[in-house]
């Protein structure tokens, strides 16, 4: 991985509407301890003023190194490219349009990158994540085959996605690129996924099944469905049944548009045991075609972290066809193959590691366009 021989440092943000958490990467890899400051989320001008004395402090652990960018994630749609935030529920003072990203770059005279943490968490399991451990596997396997796209979910008090193509981030022509959120709910057609797919969708249905009217965590949720702790163990499997089914078909939908890989983070990833058997079982299904049935995904989808279906994934179907009249053969895939599984990094350093590269990615490309620029005259 390049980004583990760059030198250049770059300081970052983890936005939570809570807290602010500051750092700095470098070799990919935090390199201060971070420093956490109150949000200020409601009041704008001490929100602001927070943002700015966080990136202040870090420089100044810093010294003597000097950062050569600043990148990081806010939760949620906006115009990233132009680095203005706006409307978003856990920053209630961002109404109409704030221009963070060119505040930041005025005050500290570096570029100043601000993404979703979606697209952030797919970019980092992309460079080092999940892809690189597939793609390694396939290697070790000398089996000619090369994943470059990925979608990236999180689950959480919301349902996050983000999406890669080719090995690049893909934010949209609108910043508005893996908003797998807003599809429409499978099971409740008149609302969107995520009020099925985040930690509000299991409360609500487990608590409907089982008639508690004391509110359980997710994490009760989750102990209650392994038989850990006492509660209704047939209503906690159902919620999780109830998120998996959601997402499967709002998922079913990328991997058809994306024919891309899937990579699994966030809060709720825990409890996969419940939530990937039913994501795979809804991708066999089939779905009607004028009367004839149609597999739900054309591609087969393996579970990376079942060692059986790894082991069939590996077990290549890679053959020679003769090239018509030639003495040469090529390589042929007969069968497609999707692999979905859990963050290899866990969502926060994903996102962390994402924004770290994104701002190597701009800098390299801005350098090149200004050796262009000289040569031309």
């Amino acid at each position: 991985m390049k980004e583990r021989e760059d030198d250049r440092i770059v300081m970052t943000l983890d936005a939570g509407g809570t807290n602010f958490v500051f750092s700095a990467l470098q070799n990919g890899l935090e390199i201060i301890n971070p420093i956490v400051l109150a949000a200020n989320s409601a009041d704008l001008d001490k929100c602001l003023k927070t943002i700015i004395a966080g990136f202040e402090q870090v420089k100044d652990a810093l010294l003597p190194k000097v950062p050569v960018a600043i990148s990081f994630a806010f939760p949620g749609p906006a115009d990233y490219k132009n680095g203005i935030i706006s409307d978003l529920p856990n920053f209630p003072s961002f109404r109409g349009g704030i221009a963070l990203g060119p505040m930041l770059e005025e005050l500290f005279n570096i570029p100043t990158l601000i993404n979703n943490d979606g697209d952030l968490f797919a970019y980092g399991e992309a460079v080092a994540g999940f892809l690189p451990k597939i793609n390694g596997l396939l290697h070790e396997n000398s089996i000619e085959r090369e994943y470059k796209n990925l979608i990236g979910i999180t689950l959480g008090t919301g349902f996050g996605g983000g999406v890669v193509v080719n090995n690049q981030i893909c934010l949209g022509d609108n910043s508005a690129a893996g908003e797998i959120w807003l599809t429409r709910n499978y099971l409740h057609p008149k609302s969107i996924a995520e009020e099925s797919v985040s930690t509000r969708g299991i409360q609500r249905v487990y608590s409907k099944l089982s008639g508690d009217k004391i509110e359980k965590t997710p994490l009760d949720i989750y102990e209650i469905a392994k038989g850990k702790i006492m509660g209704d163990k047939e209503a906690a499997l159902q919620a999780f049944k109830e998120l998996a089914t959601v997402m499967a078909e709002s998922l079913a939908n990328a991997i058809t548009l994306l024919d891309a890989p899937v990579v699994i983070g966030g809060g709720v990833s825990g409890a996969a045991e419940f939530i990937v058997p039913q994501l795979i079982s809804h991708f066999k299904s089939t779905i009607s075609d004028q009367g004839a049935a149609k597999p739900r995904v054309i591609a087969e989808v393996f579970n990376m972290d079942d060692p059986e279906s790894l082991k069939q994934f590996l077990n290549s179907d890679s053959q020679y066809v003769q090239v018509p009249f030639s003495d040469k053969k090529v390589a042929y895939n007969e069968k497609k193959r999707i692999p979905i599984g859990i963050s290899q990094l866990g969502a926060s350093n994903a996102i962390s590691l994402g924004a770290y590269t994104l701002a190597l990615d701009y800098l390299d490309k801005k350098n090149l366009y200004a050796m262009d620029l000289q040569k031309e005259i």
